[in-house]
C-alpha cells in the first residue's frame, strides 16, 4: 500500500553530482501497520560530503552495492505502492537522478505520491516543517535523525498519525488506486544482501587475518614494496580499509605469509623505536606513539618492550622518516570542517603549495575520509601519493621549520 523511502545524500543537489548513499523503505499496510522493511547503504563512487550530518564512513560505503546494481530491488520495493516521504520532493529528485543515469523514467515526483511535511499543514497546522517538530506536536517521541532507516521509521509513524486522522478513506484515495496500476521499468532484482551501517563497537576484522596462514617463514623475506606500503599507510596512524586491502594485496604478491608479515612488522617497530631513542631520552608522547603503532601492526605493549630494549642493546638501522617539506604540493579533497579554506591558507603560511587536483607532482592528498572515493583519492591511490586526514596533516604542520611560517 504505502512505501515511506528516506536517503541518505552527499549533499542537497543532484545537479552538482550528488549522489545516494543509504537508502531505506518502510513498507505499511492500509491503517499504517509497518509490513516490512529494507535498508542498505549505496556506494556513491565519490567522496562522501558533509559526514559530520550522515555519520557514514567510506570504509562502509565502498563495500556496499552501486545504485545500478541494486535498482531492481528498489523498483521491487516500490512497485505497486504509494511512494511517501518527508519533503518528497528532495527524496524524488535523487530517486529520479539516479534512475536517469541508467536511462530510465520512474514515476516518483512530489505529484504522484504523500509528503508527511506538506501534510502536516493539514493535520498539523501549528507545526514547523522538520520530521522532528511534526513528529513532537503529533505526540511522538524523538528518533534518530540523518538514519535512513530511522528517518524512514519516523516518517511512517508521523502517515500512521495522518491516517487515524483523516479516517476511512483517506482524502489521498484516488492516488492510491494509481499507485497500483502505474507501470516501472522492468529491472531484474539481484537480490543482493543489504549493507547495514556498522555499529560503534563492531570493527572489522585486523588485516592480519586475511593473510595466508604458511611455514616455514621465508629466511630473508624482501619486502621493501611492502614496507613502502606501510610507510604510507601509518602517515596518519590510521589503517583505513583501502591501505588495509593494498598492504594484503601486496604481500600476497610478495608471497608473505602472515608469519613473514609478522616479522616484517617487528622489524619496522624496533626500526621506530630506535628512532624514538635516538637522543636517549623517550618521552610519555614518543611510547603512546609507539604504542599505538604497535596495535594497528597486530603487535603488544610486550613488543613495544621488546623493540626499546633491542634499540638500545643491539642498535638497528633506522628507516627514514617521511616528511612534509617547504614547497611540497598539497591537495584536499572531502567536506571538512573547519573548511578547506581553512586548511589550504594554514598549508600557504607554513610555506607548501596547494593544488586543485591530484598529479604524479603531489606530494600529500589531504582527504576529510582516508577512505575517500573521490576522483582525487583515486589519482592518488594509482599514482602511490600518501593519504592523510586532517588531524595528521595538522601534525605535519606542526613539525615543518618554524622560519616558513609568516
Amino acid at each position: 500500500m504505502y512505501a515511506v523511502i528516506d536517503l541518505e545524500t552527499t549533499g542537497t543537489k543532484t545537479s552538482w553530482h550528488d549522489r545516494v548513499v543509504e537508502i531505506a523503505v518502510v513498507r505499511l499496510d492500509e491503517s499504517g501497520r509497518t509490513r516490512d522493511e529494507w535498508c542498505t547503504l549505496v556506494n556513491p563512487d565519490r567522496d562522501l560530503g558533509p559526514q559530520d550530518i550522515h555519520g557514514i564512513s567510506a570504509a562502509e560505503a565502498r563495500r556496499a552495492p552501486k545504485f545500478a546494481d541494486l535498482a531492481g530491488q528498489i523498483v521491487e520495493q516500490l512497485a505497486g505502492h504509494t511512494v511517501v516521504a518527508h519533503n518528497l520532493p528532495f527524496d524524488a529528485g535523487f530517486l529520479t537522478a539516479e534512475f536517469g543515469q541508467l536511462g530510465h523514467q520512474v514515476p516518483v515526483a512530489a505529484g504522484r505520491g504523500l509528503c508527511t511535511m506538506r501534510l502536516a499543514r493539514h493535520f498539523l497546522p501549528a507545526s514547523a516543517r522538520s520530521l522532528e517538530a511534526c513528529r513532537s506536536a503529533a505526540g511522538l517521541g524523538p528518533h534518530r535523525a540523518h538514519s535512513a532507516l530511522h528517518d524512514a521509521r519516523a516518517a511512517a509513524e508521523l502517515l500512521a498519525y495522518y491516517l487515524r486522522q483523516a479516517g476511512s478513506p483517506p482524502p489521498w484515495t484516488p492516488l492510491v488506486h494509481e499507485a497500483r496500476q502505474v507501470p516501472w521499468p522492468n529491472l531484474i532484482s539481484r537480490g543482493l544482501a543489504p549493507v547495514n551501517r556498522r555499529r560503534p563497537e563492531d570493527r572489522e576484522p585486523h588485516f592480519l587475518t586475511r593473510l595466508v596462514d604458511r611455514l616455514p617463514r621465508l629466511p630473508d623475506p624482501k619486502a621493501d614494496a611492502y614496507l613502502g606500503v606501510l610507510d604510507r599507510a601509518l602517515l596518519d596512524r590510521h589503517i583505513s580499509g583501502h591501505e588495509a586491502d593494498q598492504l594484503v594485496a601486496t604481500a600476497d604478491r610478495l608471497g608473505l605469509a602472515r608469519i613473514d608479515v609478522e616479522h616484517l612488522h617487528r622489524g619496522y617497530l624496533t626500526s621506530l623505536a630506535a628512532l624514538a631513542m635516538e637522543d636517549q631520552v623517550l618521552t610519555d608522547e614518543e611510547l603512546s606513539d609507539l604504542d599505538a603503532v604497535a596495535g594497528l601492526l597486530g603487535l603488544t605493549t610486550d613488543d613495544v618492550k621488546r623493540s626499546l630494549d633491542e634499540a638500545v642493546t643491539n642498535p638497528v638501522a633506522i628507516r627514514p622518516q617521511w616528511q612534509l617539506n617547504p614547497g611540497d604540493l598539497v591537495v584536499f579533497t572531502g567536506a571538512m570542517n573547519p573548511p578547506r579554506e581553512v586548511w589550504r591558507s594554514r598549508a600557504l603560511e607554513h610555506g607548501l603549495l596547494v593544488g586543485k587536483d591530484v598529479t604524479k607532482r603531489t606530494r600529500l592528498l589531504i582527504a576529510a575520509d582516508p577512505d575517500s572515493m573521490s576522483d582525487k583519492a583515486k589519482k592518488a591511490r594509482q599514482y602511490g601519493i600518501p593519504i592523510v586526514d586532517p588531524t595528521a596533516y595538522r601534525s605535519m604542520l606542526g613539525r615543518l621549520p618554524e622560519s616558513v611560517a609568516r
